[in-house]
């Protein structure tokens, strides 16, 4: 808006900004500045929304522009680096699997550390896969009581609120946004050995030096290193893939390759060359996504509507996730006091996930990412005819793998053929999701409104793998399993709220309701084998009877609440807030099913003060503190390696059997009708601020929670009569106290450009405060890799610690018992003891980002970090064996060059010694740096100019490259930290690989974006 003032000047303004006058001349070129008092932002909250003002706990957002940069077929891989406080894992690549998310640390021992996940203001148990990115406006997360209390049992671990797209003010808008691109495997392997006739030499020496190292001369042990070399049963490789003049040996006296060998190596029958595993595994696979919207608003419609289709292939064959998504939101203002809307989402998707290709299949002759990581550069993957050629198959067309068992040379290890399941076998999870909302606001009085939500989630999911007659079920004739699962969840929300203000300066806000989730999960499974027609893989096709198995269960699970909160403000200055909640669960006996939560929160918007008015540089400081209480009712037991929920945990469990004519009870789970809820207590503290004309905005917040009463299936020992292992108890607790900031800043801005930056961190320590008195007197409970402790954290490593290598012997020694003082080193590894070596958790973590526009040309880059914690490296551990001890076959780490020779004495790598059994045993040894940098998104963007696109009808028409996941820096190649926290029975033991797991993916896309 523009008006004359006076005669000589005009005094421009525009509404969120600051107004300005200026001299009246022929050219006048104004720039306003944001004004904060104005334009307040509204963010999503607990039920409802709020002003950011007068929000009084504590929360992060991701916007839809920020989303939109990434292409991810899961909403939870786009968040990494994006909100302080937020911490991100991620095992499995797979196509459309979630990050596992902690915010503000790790508060349980037993029970779940993940959030709850809102959409549109009703909690979800869905699959987040289901949700489309495209169709989400804002992500938000509350991280402490005064935020996510009201949620009661459900959000103890934080909340994760979910708002979708909704029409805007003016005429119909059609966007439609496509995608193309390519994945590609985003981890290297580690630094291993890569030449055949490197590795040929290697184990050679390995095999000498078990003989010359324990008093053989060097006569025998050539002799002996030469009879082995190839033979599998005494402790050799099994492959001969070198050809060698007769007489003559592969490996000569000076652990060279013979000069005169040549690669490629034929029995008459078969040929023998070795193939590069990696590069015939893992390539780049296609991945295309296309998105529809129409949606607008006018007085009384608000709509929104969509179509997504997705096809999202893996690194490895038969690994993909497709998805079709559509959704409808209407929001109907029927009455002046009577408001309805539905919002409907259905999504079909097919997920093609191999099993065994995750860290806890690390040692399965079915894990590809296991045996391609770890495999030694002499092994054929296929099998040749002896002219060289690649076998075929007569019955299936493929190529013929060997399986380490196909030729007239056997492996010692990797038995079993991968390549070839992934290629046969099928595997498919198709899942129908349906989710809807339907509301009605009932105002009949000024600033009462009354609220009636009820949302549904359906999934069924069908599961069905079918294990190729030709593949690794051969010798069943093929094998199927089909698994059906039917889950359904409906949430009722009674709500009513009254807002109204007194005297001008006193604001209330009040709301009270009634909530209830029900959840009914019904699963049916069959497996059999013998398949009539291979390429069936249903039950009725199976007609075997060695693995013919049908069950099925129904599980249900309630939660009801009682919920009221009061906010007030004075003047837009002071705010209180208070909430309660009551809780009930049905995981808990009556007696103990009820839990009451709550919280309390303050603000001071200090720059409403006189005594700051005229600080210029300061456009607002808000002072907060809150406290609250939360509980968590989600136990956790493990199944076939699986964590599971445990629906009824105060009940005792049985498998039932029938024989004889009789029927059986054996006891399976020993409830504990005691167990009631883990209670979180929070508190937060902290200042918003706003500085230089809005130009630099941020927050600095103090944490603290501690978790008392910790769900927790506490080991029993044997004698007590009760032979399942464990009880779940109430028992312990475990604080989480950090300081988290965030910064966001526009480093320069004019007409034409603009430069920002943002910034996250987060530091924090968790610690165990108590335990059992058994425990407490016991000095804590010992695990094989771990400790909980009073004063050490819930990733506490418990291990052997490594002394270096005896410069006399080559041997690796180990200290005896450090934690008692007693630091005399032993190359006997089993003088000694286990030694706590500290919290592996990092120090700090967090992301960056940059971001620049300059007349329609726009870029960005952001990227995540982790400092000062560790990591155990099973892969490395892995890597660095000494060639016996059933690690024939496996490859080594390039370190292995760096053994302990007499002319080497002064390193930290053992002697190679094939019959060393101290060589590769678990120890801090294998403990490294878990920091790392992470390029998560580099996007490049183009916006034509309007005069160009109006001439089309097109109000906006922008065309971009993105690449995600792009590059990451660690302490050493191939390790990937953000694949675990650290600490896990996955990580360590027997050279558990970190590299087992499904890798990340690099994906790099090229789009446009068109809006109508």
């Amino acid at each position: 808006m523009t008006t004359c003032s006076s005669a000589g000047t005009l005094v421009i303004s525009f509404i969120g900004m600051q107004s300005q006058e200026v001299k009246i001349k022929s050219n006048v070129n104004v720039v306003l500045k944001s004004d904060a008092e104005q334009l307040d932002e509204v963010m999503v909250v607990a039920y409802g929304t709020a002003k950011k003002s007068s929000f009084t706990g504590s929360a992060g957002t991701m916007n839809a522009d920020k989303i939109a940069t990434r292409s991810v077929s899961n909403i939870t891989n786009a968040m990494s680096g994006q909100v302080a406080g937020v911490q991100m894992t991620s095992d499995n690549g797979q196509p459309g699997e979630a990050a596992k998310i902690r915010i503000r640390g790790i508060g349980s021992m037993s029970s779940s550390n993940d959030p709850l996940y809102v959409v549109d203001g009703v909690p979800y148990d869905g699959n987040i896969s289901s949700i489309n990115p495209s169709d989400i406006e804002s992500l938000t997360v509350l991280k402490d009581a005064a935020a996510n209390a009201i949620y009661g049992a459900r959000g103890a671990n934080g909340v994760v609120l979910i708002t979708t797209k909704s029409g805007q003010n003016g005429e119909a808008r059609v966007t439609f946004d496509a995608k193309w691109g390519s994945n590609s495997r985003a981890v290297p392997n580690y630094d291993v050995i890569s030449s055949p006739g490197e590795y040929y030499e290697t184990m050679y020496k390995a095999l000498y030096n078990s003989k010359v190292y324990n008093g053989a001369s060097a006569a025998e042990a050539y002799a002996y290193a030469n009879k082995t070399l190839f033979d599998a049963k005494n402790g050799g490789l099994g492959y001969q893939i070198y050809t060698v003049p007769q007489g003559e040996n592969l490996i000569g006296t000076n652990f060279r390759l013979n000069p005169n060998a040549t690669l490629g190596y034929s029995d008459g029958t078969y040929y023998y060359t070795p193939d590069d595993w990696y590069d015939e595994i893992f390539g780049s696979s296609f991945r295309q996504e296309y998105n529809a919207s129409v949606s607008g608003k006018s007085d009384k419609i608000s709509y929104y509507a969509s179509a997504g289709y997705l096809n999202d292939t893996g690194l490895i064959q038969n690994s993909a996730f497709k998805r079709y998504t559509g959704r409808g939101k209407v929001d109907y203002q029927a009455k002046k006091w009577l408001k309805i809307g539905t919002n409907l989402a259905y999504t079909y998707s097919d997920s093609q996930a191999p099993d065994n290709q995750t860290a806890d299949d690390w040692s399965s002759s079915a894990n590809l990412f296991y045996i391609v990581n770890s495999i030694a550069p002499i092994y054929p993957m296929y099998v040749r005819n002896a002219d060289g050629s690649i076998k075929i198959d007569p019955n299936t067309g493929h190529r013929v793998y060997d399986a380490g068992s196909s030729t007239n040379f056997k492996r010692p290890s990797f038995t079993g053929n991968a390549a070839r399941d992934i290629e046969l076998n099928k595997y498919h999870t198709y899942t129908d999701a349906f989710t809807g909302k339907w509301y009605a606001n009932i105002m009949p009085l000024e600033g009462l409104t009354l609220t009636a939500n009820i949302a549904t989630t359906l999934e069924n999911t069908r599961s069905n793998n079918l294990y190729s007659t030709f593949g690794s079920a051969s010798s069943t004739d093929g094998d199927v399993y089909v698994e059906s699962t039917r889950s359904f969840g409906v949430n009722t929300q009674y709500l009513a709220s009254y807002v109204h203000t007194f005297n001008h300066v006193h604001n209330f806000d009040i709301m009270v309701g009634y909530e209830q989730y029900r959840l009914k999960e019904q699963v049916l499974y069959g497996e059999n084998t013998n398949l009539y027609d291979p390429n069936i893989g249903e039950l009725g096709n199976a007609v075997g009877t060695d693995k013919k198995t049908v069950n099925s269960y129904t599980d249900n699970y309630m939660t009801e609440g009682i919920l009221s909160r009061i906010q007030y403000n004075y003047d837009g200055k002071y705010f209180l807030s208070a909430s309660y909640r009551r809780d009930a669960s049905s995981r808990f006996a009556p007696e103990n099913r009820w839990g009451n939560f709550g919280s309390v929160g303050g603000a001071w918007l200090m720059t409403k003060e006189k005594f700051l008015e005229d600080v210029k540089w300061l456009d607002m400081l808000k002072f907060k503190a809150s406290w609250g209480v939360q509980g968590n009712d989600h136990l956790l037991i493990t199944v076939n390696g699986q964590d599971v929920n445990n629906w009824y945990a105060y009940k005792d469990q049985y498998n039932v059997s029938f024989s004889n004519g009789q029927y059986s009870t054996t006891l399976a789970y020993k409830g504990n009708k005691d167990l009631t809820w883990e209670t979180s207590y929070s508190f937060n503290t902290g200042f918003d601020f706003e500085l230089f004309g809005n130009r630099l905005n941020g927050t600095v917040e103090y944490f603290s929670r501690k978790t008392k009463d910790l769900l927790y299936n506490q080991p029993i020992p044997i004698t007590s009569g009760i032979n399942t292992g464990y009880i779940p108890t109430n028992i312990g607790s475990i604080s989480n106290k950090g300081v988290e900031l965030d910064l966001t800043g526009i480093i320069f801005r004019n007409k034409e450009f603009e430069w920002t930056a943002n910034l996250n961190l987060t530091h924090y320590k968790n610690k165990i405060t108590e335990l059992s008195p058994e425990l407490e007197a016991a000095g804590g409970q010992k695990g094989s890799y771990y400790i909980y402790r009073i004063g050490g954290s819930l990733y506490e490593s418990y291990i052997k610690e490594y002394a270096g290598v005896d410069p006399e012997t080559g041997l690796a020694m180990y200290y005896v018992d450090p934690d008692n003082g007693d630091y005399t080193t032993t190359t006997n590894y089993s003088e000694a003891k286990q030694a706590d070596q500290g919290d592996l958790l990092p120090k700090v973590y967090g992301g960056f980002g940059t971001s620049l526009n300059y007349k329609g040309l726009d870029f960005s880059i952001q990227l995540s970090y982790q400092l000062g914690g560790r990591y155990y490296d099973g892969t490395y551990q892995s890597f660095m064996h000494n060639g016996g001890s059933g690690m024939q076959g496996y490859n080594w780490s390039t370190d292995i060059r760096n053994a302990w020779t007499p002319e080497n004495r002064y390193t930290d790598v053992p002697r190679l010694n094939a019959s060393d059994d101290c060589y590769q045993l678990d120890s801090s040894r294998y403990l490294v740096s878990s920091n790392y940098l992470s390029l998560n998104n580099i996007t490049l963007g183009y916006t034509l100019p309007k005069s160009w696109t109006q001439k089309l009808q097109i109000s906006n028409l922008r065309v971009y490259v993105s690449a995600d996941n792009v590059a990451l820096l660690t302490a050493r190649k191939g390790l990937d930290p953000r694949q675990d926290f650290g600490l896990g029975s996955s990580t360590y033991g027997s050279g558990a690989a970190t590299s087992s797991a499904y890798s990340a993916m690099r994906t790099i896309t090229g789009g446009i974006n068109l809006t109508f």
